[in-house]
Protein backbone atom coordinates (compact mmCIF):
# COMPACT_ATOMS: atom_id res chain seq x y z
CA UNK A 1 0.00 0.00 0.00
CA UNK A 2 1.55 3.25 -1.18
CA UNK A 3 0.77 6.72 1.29
CA UNK A 4 -1.49 7.66 -1.48
CA UNK A 5 -3.83 4.33 -0.16
CA UNK A 6 -3.66 4.61 3.74
CA UNK A 7 -6.48 5.36 5.24
CA UNK A 8 -8.08 8.92 6.26
CA UNK A 9 -5.99 9.71 9.46
CA UNK A 10 -3.66 7.36 9.17
CA UNK A 11 0.16 7.77 9.31
CA UNK A 12 3.13 5.35 8.54
CA UNK A 13 5.50 4.26 11.59
CA UNK A 14 9.03 5.68 11.03
CA UNK A 15 11.38 3.47 11.48
CA UNK A 16 12.76 4.90 14.78
CA UNK A 17 9.32 4.97 16.68
CA UNK A 18 9.25 1.35 15.49
CA UNK A 19 12.77 0.48 17.27
CA UNK A 20 11.80 2.53 20.27
CA UNK A 21 8.71 0.29 20.08
CA UNK A 22 10.99 -2.33 20.10
CA UNK A 23 13.19 -1.51 22.58
CA UNK A 24 10.24 -0.78 25.61
CA UNK A 25 9.12 -4.33 24.24
CA UNK A 26 12.22 -6.30 24.53
CA UNK A 27 13.55 -4.33 27.96
CA UNK A 28 10.02 -4.72 29.56
CA UNK A 29 10.37 -8.42 28.83
CA UNK A 30 13.79 -8.54 30.12
CA UNK A 31 12.72 -6.91 33.59
CA UNK A 32 9.92 -9.47 33.84
CA UNK A 33 11.53 -12.25 33.85
CA UNK A 34 14.49 -11.36 35.94
CA UNK A 35 12.55 -9.78 38.57
CA UNK A 36 8.64 -10.90 38.71
CA UNK A 37 9.25 -14.60 39.14
CA UNK A 38 12.41 -14.33 41.87
CA UNK A 39 10.03 -12.32 43.88
CA UNK A 40 6.79 -14.20 43.24
CA UNK A 41 9.28 -17.27 44.63
CA UNK A 42 10.04 -14.91 47.71
CA UNK A 43 6.08 -14.43 48.42
CA UNK A 44 5.34 -17.63 48.27
CA UNK A 45 7.59 -18.44 50.81
CA UNK A 46 6.78 -15.51 53.28
CA UNK A 47 2.73 -16.04 52.54
CA UNK A 48 3.40 -19.68 53.33
CA UNK A 49 5.14 -18.91 56.77
CA UNK A 50 2.67 -16.60 57.79
CA UNK A 51 -0.77 -18.38 57.39
CA UNK A 52 0.64 -22.19 57.51
CA UNK A 53 -0.91 -21.73 61.14
CA UNK A 54 -4.41 -22.03 59.71
CA UNK A 55 -3.51 -25.63 58.68
CA UNK A 56 -1.42 -25.97 61.93
CA UNK A 57 -4.10 -25.40 64.02
CA UNK A 58 -5.94 -29.06 62.91
CA UNK A 59 -3.73 -30.44 64.76
CA UNK A 60 -2.40 -27.82 67.22
CA UNK A 61 -5.65 -26.70 68.76
CA UNK A 62 -6.20 -30.14 69.96
CA UNK A 63 -2.37 -31.29 71.05
CA UNK A 64 -2.00 -27.90 72.70
CA UNK A 65 -5.63 -27.46 74.05
CA UNK A 66 -6.13 -24.21 72.44
CA UNK A 67 -9.81 -22.43 72.08
CA UNK A 68 -10.75 -20.89 68.82
CA UNK A 69 -10.17 -17.40 70.60
CA UNK A 70 -6.77 -18.32 71.33
CA UNK A 71 -5.78 -19.22 68.17
CA UNK A 72 -7.62 -15.99 66.51
CA UNK A 73 -5.38 -13.86 68.63
CA UNK A 74 -2.09 -15.91 68.45
CA UNK A 75 -3.16 -15.56 64.31
CA UNK A 76 -3.61 -12.52 64.72
CA UNK A 77 -1.39 -11.04 66.93
CA UNK A 78 1.44 -11.29 63.83
CA UNK A 79 0.05 -8.19 62.26
CA UNK A 80 0.62 -6.22 65.92
CA UNK A 81 4.59 -6.31 65.50
CA UNK A 82 3.86 -5.62 62.00
CA UNK A 83 2.60 -2.59 62.23
CA UNK A 84 4.86 -1.31 64.56
CA UNK A 85 7.50 -1.88 62.44
CA UNK A 86 6.28 -1.36 59.28
CA UNK A 87 7.19 1.84 58.20
CA UNK A 88 10.69 2.20 59.89
CA UNK A 89 11.87 -1.30 57.93
CA UNK A 90 10.54 0.46 54.47
CA UNK A 91 12.77 3.34 55.02
CA UNK A 92 15.29 0.95 56.06
CA UNK A 93 15.18 -0.88 52.80
CA UNK A 94 15.19 2.69 51.20
CA UNK A 95 18.14 3.84 52.65
CA UNK A 96 20.32 0.83 52.37
CA UNK A 97 18.69 -1.51 49.32
CA UNK A 98 16.12 -3.93 48.81
CA UNK A 99 19.00 -6.52 48.36
CA UNK A 100 20.21 -6.52 51.98
CA UNK A 101 17.20 -5.69 53.56
CA UNK A 102 14.89 -8.34 51.89
CA UNK A 103 17.66 -11.01 52.03
CA UNK A 104 17.57 -9.91 56.67
CA UNK A 105 13.71 -10.08 56.38
CA UNK A 106 13.41 -13.65 54.72
CA UNK A 107 16.35 -15.14 57.19
CA UNK A 108 15.19 -14.00 60.29
CA UNK A 109 11.58 -14.83 59.85
CA UNK A 110 13.03 -18.15 58.63
CA UNK A 111 14.71 -19.15 62.30
CA UNK A 112 11.70 -17.93 64.12
CA UNK A 113 9.13 -20.00 61.81
CA UNK A 114 11.00 -23.00 62.53
CA UNK A 115 11.04 -21.72 66.41
CA UNK A 116 7.29 -22.39 66.26
CA UNK A 117 7.59 -26.25 67.03
CA UNK A 118 8.91 -25.35 70.57
CA UNK A 119 5.70 -23.60 71.07
CA UNK A 120 3.46 -25.07 74.09
CA UNK A 121 1.77 -22.45 75.91
CA UNK A 122 -0.69 -19.63 74.60
CA UNK A 123 2.04 -17.18 75.74
CA UNK A 124 5.05 -18.51 73.75
CA UNK A 125 2.38 -18.98 70.69
CA UNK A 126 1.58 -15.12 71.12
CA UNK A 127 5.26 -14.20 71.60
CA UNK A 128 6.29 -15.91 68.50
CA UNK A 129 3.91 -14.52 66.54
CA UNK A 130 4.71 -11.41 67.42
CA UNK A 131 8.51 -11.51 66.40
CA UNK A 132 7.40 -13.45 63.09
CA UNK A 133 5.70 -10.07 62.63
CA UNK A 134 8.30 -8.01 63.41
CA UNK A 135 10.90 -10.11 61.16
CA UNK A 136 8.53 -10.22 58.22
CA UNK A 137 7.64 -6.21 58.54
CA UNK A 138 8.36 -4.28 55.22
CA UNK A 139 8.54 -7.56 53.09
CA UNK A 140 5.32 -6.83 51.39
CA UNK A 141 5.33 -2.61 50.81
CA UNK A 142 9.25 -3.00 50.55
CA UNK A 143 8.45 -5.12 47.03
CA UNK A 144 5.48 -2.68 46.00
CA UNK A 145 8.13 0.01 46.38
CA UNK A 146 10.86 -1.80 44.15
CA UNK A 147 8.62 -2.39 41.83
CA UNK A 148 7.58 1.40 41.14
CA UNK A 149 11.66 1.81 40.75
CA UNK A 150 11.47 -0.36 37.81
CA UNK A 151 7.63 0.17 37.06
CA UNK A 152 5.83 3.42 35.95
CA UNK A 153 2.05 3.77 37.01
CA UNK A 154 0.57 2.87 33.95
CA UNK A 155 2.32 -0.61 33.92
CA UNK A 156 1.85 -2.00 37.66
CA UNK A 157 -1.69 -3.43 38.11
CA UNK A 158 -1.08 -5.99 35.83
CA UNK A 159 2.86 -5.88 37.40
CA UNK A 160 1.78 -6.06 40.88
CA UNK A 161 -0.99 -8.62 40.53
CA UNK A 162 1.42 -11.23 38.96
CA UNK A 163 3.38 -10.80 41.78
CA UNK A 164 0.08 -11.34 44.38
CA UNK A 165 -0.64 -14.36 42.87
CA UNK A 166 2.00 -15.94 44.64
CA UNK A 167 -0.84 -15.46 47.44
CA UNK A 168 -2.76 -18.18 45.49
CA UNK A 169 0.05 -20.05 44.36
CA UNK A 170 0.70 -20.08 47.95
CA UNK A 171 -2.75 -21.61 48.77
CA UNK A 172 -2.71 -23.89 46.03
CA UNK A 173 0.54 -25.83 46.62
CA UNK A 174 0.80 -25.14 50.23
CA UNK A 175 -2.25 -26.41 51.63
CA UNK A 176 -2.06 -29.76 50.15
CA UNK A 177 1.98 -29.68 50.99
CA UNK A 178 1.18 -28.72 54.78
CA UNK A 179 -1.73 -31.45 54.77
CA UNK A 180 1.04 -34.45 53.56
CA UNK A 181 3.48 -33.01 55.76
CA UNK A 182 1.22 -33.57 59.01
CA UNK A 183 -0.04 -36.55 58.06
CA UNK A 184 3.11 -38.48 56.91
CA UNK A 185 5.37 -36.47 59.75
CA UNK A 186 2.99 -37.37 62.21
CA UNK A 187 5.41 -38.83 65.13
CA UNK A 188 8.13 -39.09 63.74
CA UNK A 189 11.20 -38.44 66.56
CA UNK A 190 8.62 -38.29 68.53
CA UNK A 191 6.94 -34.66 67.12
CA UNK A 192 3.42 -34.15 65.91
CA UNK A 193 3.19 -33.35 62.36
CA UNK A 194 2.35 -29.35 62.96
CA UNK A 195 5.85 -29.32 64.50
CA UNK A 196 7.43 -31.09 61.57
CA UNK A 197 5.32 -28.57 59.11
CA UNK A 198 6.94 -25.18 60.71
CA UNK A 199 10.55 -27.08 60.53
CA UNK A 200 10.30 -28.24 56.61
CA UNK A 201 8.43 -25.07 55.81
CA UNK A 202 10.64 -22.57 57.33
CA UNK A 203 14.08 -23.89 55.62
CA UNK A 204 13.35 -22.42 52.14
CA UNK A 205 12.99 -18.83 53.69
CA UNK A 206 16.33 -19.00 55.02
CA UNK A 207 17.67 -20.25 51.57
CA UNK A 208 16.02 -18.01 49.26
CA UNK A 209 16.53 -15.18 51.59
CA UNK A 210 20.47 -16.24 50.69
CA UNK A 211 19.91 -16.25 46.64
CA UNK A 212 18.50 -13.07 47.19
CA UNK A 213 22.37 -11.76 48.49
CA UNK A 214 23.12 -12.70 45.39
CA UNK A 215 20.59 -12.59 42.59
CA UNK A 216 18.91 -9.26 43.39
CA UNK A 217 19.60 -5.77 41.75
CA UNK A 218 19.19 -2.44 44.25
CA UNK A 219 17.89 -0.64 41.14
CA UNK A 220 18.01 -0.27 37.37
CA UNK A 221 21.38 1.32 37.55
CA UNK A 222 22.83 -1.72 39.02
CA UNK A 223 21.58 -4.09 36.59
CA UNK A 224 24.72 -5.34 34.67
CA UNK A 225 22.24 -7.73 32.52
CA UNK A 226 21.09 -4.74 31.31
CA UNK A 227 22.63 -2.66 28.34
CA UNK A 228 22.70 1.30 28.33
CA UNK A 229 20.42 2.17 26.42
CA UNK A 230 17.68 -0.29 28.22
CA UNK A 231 18.92 1.41 31.02
CA UNK A 232 18.45 4.57 29.85
CA UNK A 233 14.76 3.97 28.55
CA UNK A 234 13.55 2.61 32.19
CA UNK A 235 15.46 5.46 33.77
CA UNK A 236 13.51 7.98 31.50
CA UNK A 237 9.96 6.21 32.05
CA UNK A 238 10.31 6.03 35.60
CA UNK A 239 11.22 9.74 35.92
CA UNK A 240 8.98 11.08 33.36
CA UNK A 241 6.22 8.90 36.02
CA UNK A 242 7.98 10.36 39.34
CA UNK A 243 6.89 14.00 37.90
CA UNK A 244 3.38 12.94 38.43
CA UNK A 245 4.18 12.03 42.33
CA UNK A 246 4.54 16.56 42.47
CA UNK A 247 0.65 16.04 43.18
CA UNK A 248 1.14 13.98 46.41
CA UNK A 249 3.42 14.64 49.63
CA UNK A 250 7.40 15.37 49.25
CA UNK A 251 8.33 14.03 53.07
CA UNK A 252 7.79 11.61 55.79
CA UNK A 253 6.06 14.12 58.04
CA UNK A 254 3.95 15.07 54.95
CA UNK A 255 2.92 12.00 54.45
CA UNK A 256 1.64 11.21 57.81
CA UNK A 257 -0.08 14.99 57.35
CA UNK A 258 -2.56 14.07 54.16
CA UNK A 259 -5.68 12.64 54.40
CA UNK A 260 -5.55 11.07 51.67
CA UNK A 261 -3.27 8.30 52.91
CA UNK A 262 -5.81 7.51 55.66
CA UNK A 263 -8.39 7.26 53.54
CA UNK A 264 -6.19 4.79 51.51
CA UNK A 265 -5.45 2.73 54.72
CA UNK A 266 -9.12 2.39 55.73
CA UNK A 267 -9.90 1.16 52.30
CA UNK A 268 -7.16 -1.62 52.47
CA UNK A 269 -8.05 -2.37 55.73
CA UNK A 270 -11.27 -3.39 54.54
CA UNK A 271 -10.12 -5.60 52.01
CA UNK A 272 -7.51 -7.01 54.31
CA UNK A 273 -10.16 -8.19 56.91
CA UNK A 274 -11.72 -10.56 53.78
CA UNK A 275 -7.89 -11.59 52.70
CA UNK A 276 -6.48 -13.10 56.16
CA UNK A 277 -10.01 -14.36 57.09
CA UNK A 278 -9.92 -16.37 53.96
CA UNK A 279 -6.62 -17.66 54.16
CA UNK A 280 -6.47 -18.53 57.89
CA UNK A 281 -9.91 -19.97 58.27
CA UNK A 282 -10.47 -21.41 54.75
CA UNK A 283 -9.00 -24.69 55.86
CA UNK A 284 -11.66 -24.71 58.79
CA UNK A 285 -14.43 -23.70 56.86
CA UNK A 286 -13.65 -26.34 54.39
CA UNK A 287 -13.63 -29.04 57.31
CA UNK A 288 -16.75 -27.77 58.93
CA UNK A 289 -18.51 -28.89 55.54
CA UNK A 290 -18.00 -32.27 56.29
CA UNK A 291 -14.71 -32.93 54.31
CA UNK A 292 -12.24 -36.03 56.71
CA UNK A 293 -8.16 -36.07 56.05
CA UNK A 294 -5.90 -32.86 56.13
CA UNK A 295 -4.24 -33.82 52.82
CA UNK A 296 -8.11 -33.74 50.81
CA UNK A 297 -8.55 -30.62 53.29
CA UNK A 298 -5.41 -29.21 51.59
CA UNK A 299 -6.80 -30.47 48.12
CA UNK A 300 -10.02 -29.29 48.59
CA UNK A 301 -8.84 -25.53 50.08
CA UNK A 302 -6.34 -24.92 46.97
CA UNK A 303 -9.46 -24.65 44.46
CA UNK A 304 -10.87 -21.06 45.94
CA UNK A 305 -6.93 -20.20 45.07
CA UNK A 306 -6.77 -21.20 41.75
CA UNK A 307 -9.94 -19.35 40.61
CA UNK A 308 -8.25 -15.90 42.63
CA UNK A 309 -4.44 -16.67 40.10
CA UNK A 310 -7.38 -16.35 36.94
CA UNK A 311 -9.60 -13.43 38.38
CA UNK A 312 -6.34 -11.30 39.69
CA UNK A 313 -4.22 -11.30 36.62
CA UNK A 314 -7.65 -10.93 34.26
CA UNK A 315 -8.67 -7.90 36.10
CA UNK A 316 -4.98 -6.29 36.41
CA UNK A 317 -4.77 -6.71 33.15
CA UNK A 318 -7.70 -4.63 32.07
CA UNK A 319 -7.57 -1.93 34.82
CA UNK A 320 -3.77 -1.10 32.88
CA UNK A 321 -5.09 -1.42 29.14
CA UNK A 322 -7.93 0.69 30.09
CA UNK A 323 -6.18 3.07 32.57
CA UNK A 324 -9.21 2.75 34.97
CA UNK A 325 -8.83 2.25 38.49
CA UNK A 326 -11.76 2.21 40.78
CA UNK A 327 -14.33 -0.15 39.11
CA UNK A 328 -11.63 -2.55 38.94
CA UNK A 329 -11.74 -2.72 42.35
CA UNK A 330 -15.24 -2.37 43.43
CA UNK A 331 -16.24 -5.53 41.19
CA UNK A 332 -14.09 -8.00 42.90
CA UNK A 333 -15.35 -6.39 46.26
CA UNK A 334 -18.51 -7.00 45.71
CA UNK A 335 -17.87 -10.71 44.15
CA UNK A 336 -15.91 -11.37 48.62
CA UNK A 337 -18.72 -9.85 49.92
CA UNK A 338 -21.27 -11.98 47.68
CA UNK A 339 -19.00 -14.97 47.82
CA UNK A 340 -19.14 -14.72 51.99
CA UNK A 341 -22.57 -14.26 52.30
CA UNK A 342 -23.65 -17.07 50.28
CA UNK A 343 -20.90 -19.48 51.65
CA UNK A 344 -22.19 -18.93 54.97
CA UNK A 345 -25.81 -19.88 54.68
CA UNK A 346 -24.48 -23.11 52.96
CA UNK A 347 -22.16 -24.35 55.67
CA UNK A 348 -23.03 -27.77 55.45
CA UNK A 349 -23.25 -28.27 51.95
CA UNK A 350 -19.62 -28.85 50.24
CA UNK A 351 -20.31 -28.01 46.98
CA UNK A 352 -22.03 -25.25 46.75
CA UNK A 353 -20.12 -23.83 50.07
CA UNK A 354 -16.38 -23.93 48.02
CA UNK A 355 -18.18 -22.75 45.24
CA UNK A 356 -18.59 -19.30 46.66
CA UNK A 357 -15.70 -19.39 49.00
CA UNK A 358 -13.78 -19.22 45.30
CA UNK A 359 -15.86 -16.49 44.47
CA UNK A 360 -14.84 -14.68 47.09
CA UNK A 361 -11.20 -15.87 47.04
CA UNK A 362 -11.33 -14.47 43.58
CA UNK A 363 -13.03 -11.07 45.03
CA UNK A 364 -10.56 -10.25 47.64
CA UNK A 365 -7.25 -11.78 46.42
CA UNK A 366 -7.84 -9.58 42.93
CA UNK A 367 -8.32 -6.46 45.42
CA UNK A 368 -4.79 -6.43 46.72
CA UNK A 369 -2.95 -5.82 43.96
CA UNK A 370 -5.57 -3.75 42.24
CA UNK A 371 -5.85 -1.76 45.43
CA UNK A 372 -1.84 -0.01 44.95
CA UNK A 373 -2.44 1.22 41.88
CA UNK A 374 -4.44 4.07 43.78
CA UNK A 375 -1.41 5.12 46.21
CA UNK A 376 0.99 4.57 43.76
CA UNK A 377 -0.44 6.53 41.43
CA UNK A 378 0.38 9.93 43.98
CA UNK A 379 3.23 9.04 45.96
CA UNK A 380 6.91 9.35 44.85
CA UNK A 381 10.28 9.32 46.74
CA UNK A 382 10.67 8.38 50.52
CA UNK A 383 6.59 9.73 50.73
CA UNK A 384 6.47 6.24 48.63
CA UNK A 385 8.38 4.32 50.68
CA UNK A 386 7.23 6.18 54.25
CA UNK A 387 3.29 6.02 52.54
CA UNK A 388 2.59 2.71 51.14
CA UNK A 389 4.17 1.30 54.50
CA UNK A 390 1.65 3.45 56.38
CA UNK A 391 -0.97 2.46 54.67
CA UNK A 392 0.23 -1.76 54.29
CA UNK A 393 0.85 -1.09 58.38
CA UNK A 394 -2.96 0.67 59.12
CA UNK A 395 -4.72 -1.86 56.67
CA UNK A 396 -2.84 -5.26 57.63
CA UNK A 397 -4.27 -4.14 61.14
CA UNK A 398 -7.16 -5.83 59.57
CA UNK A 399 -4.87 -9.41 59.73
CA UNK A 400 -5.17 -8.92 63.36
CA UNK A 401 -8.80 -7.87 64.21
CA UNK A 402 -10.07 -10.38 61.25
CA UNK A 403 -8.89 -13.58 62.64
CA UNK A 404 -9.31 -12.79 66.25
CA UNK A 405 -13.16 -11.72 65.46
CA UNK A 406 -13.93 -15.33 63.48
CA UNK A 407 -12.58 -17.13 66.18
CA UNK A 408 -14.59 -15.10 69.24
CA UNK A 409 -17.78 -15.36 67.06
CA UNK A 410 -17.40 -18.61 66.90
CA UNK A 411 -16.77 -19.74 70.18
CA UNK A 412 -20.01 -17.36 71.05
CA UNK A 413 -22.32 -18.86 68.67
CA UNK A 414 -20.72 -21.85 68.01
CA UNK A 415 -20.97 -21.15 63.85
CA UNK A 416 -18.40 -18.62 61.41
CA UNK A 417 -21.59 -17.43 59.86
CA UNK A 418 -22.05 -14.07 61.70
CA UNK A 419 -18.64 -13.57 61.03
CA UNK A 420 -18.40 -14.45 57.58
CA UNK A 421 -21.54 -11.69 57.13
CA UNK A 422 -19.13 -9.11 58.89
CA UNK A 423 -16.62 -9.72 56.51
CA UNK A 424 -19.04 -9.41 53.80
CA UNK A 425 -20.31 -6.23 55.20
CA UNK A 426 -16.50 -4.66 55.36
CA UNK A 427 -15.52 -5.50 51.62
CA UNK A 428 -19.18 -3.28 51.16
CA UNK A 429 -17.12 -0.19 52.95
CA UNK A 430 -14.60 -0.71 51.21
CA UNK A 431 -16.28 -1.16 47.95
CA UNK A 432 -17.76 3.04 48.85
CA UNK A 433 -14.29 4.25 49.96
CA UNK A 434 -12.82 3.13 46.18
CA UNK A 435 -16.05 4.75 44.62
CA UNK A 436 -15.79 8.05 46.45
CA UNK A 437 -12.29 8.54 45.89
CA UNK A 438 -11.88 11.20 43.11
CA UNK A 439 -10.95 9.35 39.66
CA UNK A 440 -8.97 12.45 38.18
CA UNK A 441 -6.44 11.24 41.41
CA UNK A 442 -6.01 7.42 40.59
CA UNK A 443 -6.77 7.07 36.84
CA UNK A 444 -3.83 6.53 35.41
Amino acid sequence: MTSSTLPAGATRATPSATADAALEKRTYAKVFWRLVPFLMLCYVVAYLDRVNVGFAKLQMGQDLGFSETVFGLGAGIFFLGYFLFEVPSNLLLNRVGARIWIARIMITWGLLSACFMFVKTPTSFYILRFLLGVAEAGFYPGVILYLTHWYPAHRRARIVAVFMSAIPVAGIFGNPLSGWIMDSFHGASSLSGWQWMFIIEAVPAVIVGVMVLVYLDNGIAQARWLNGAEKALLQREVARDAEHGAKGPHSVAGVFRDVRIWWMALIYFAFVMGQYALTFWLPTLVKATGVQGNLHIGLLSAIPFVCAIVAMNLFGRSADRRQERRWHLIVPALMGAIGFTVAASYTQNTAVSLAFLSLAAAGVLTCAPLFWSLPTAFLSGTAAAAGIAAINSVGNLAGFVSPYLIGYLKDLTGSTQIGMYVLAAALVLGAVGVWLTPKQLVNR
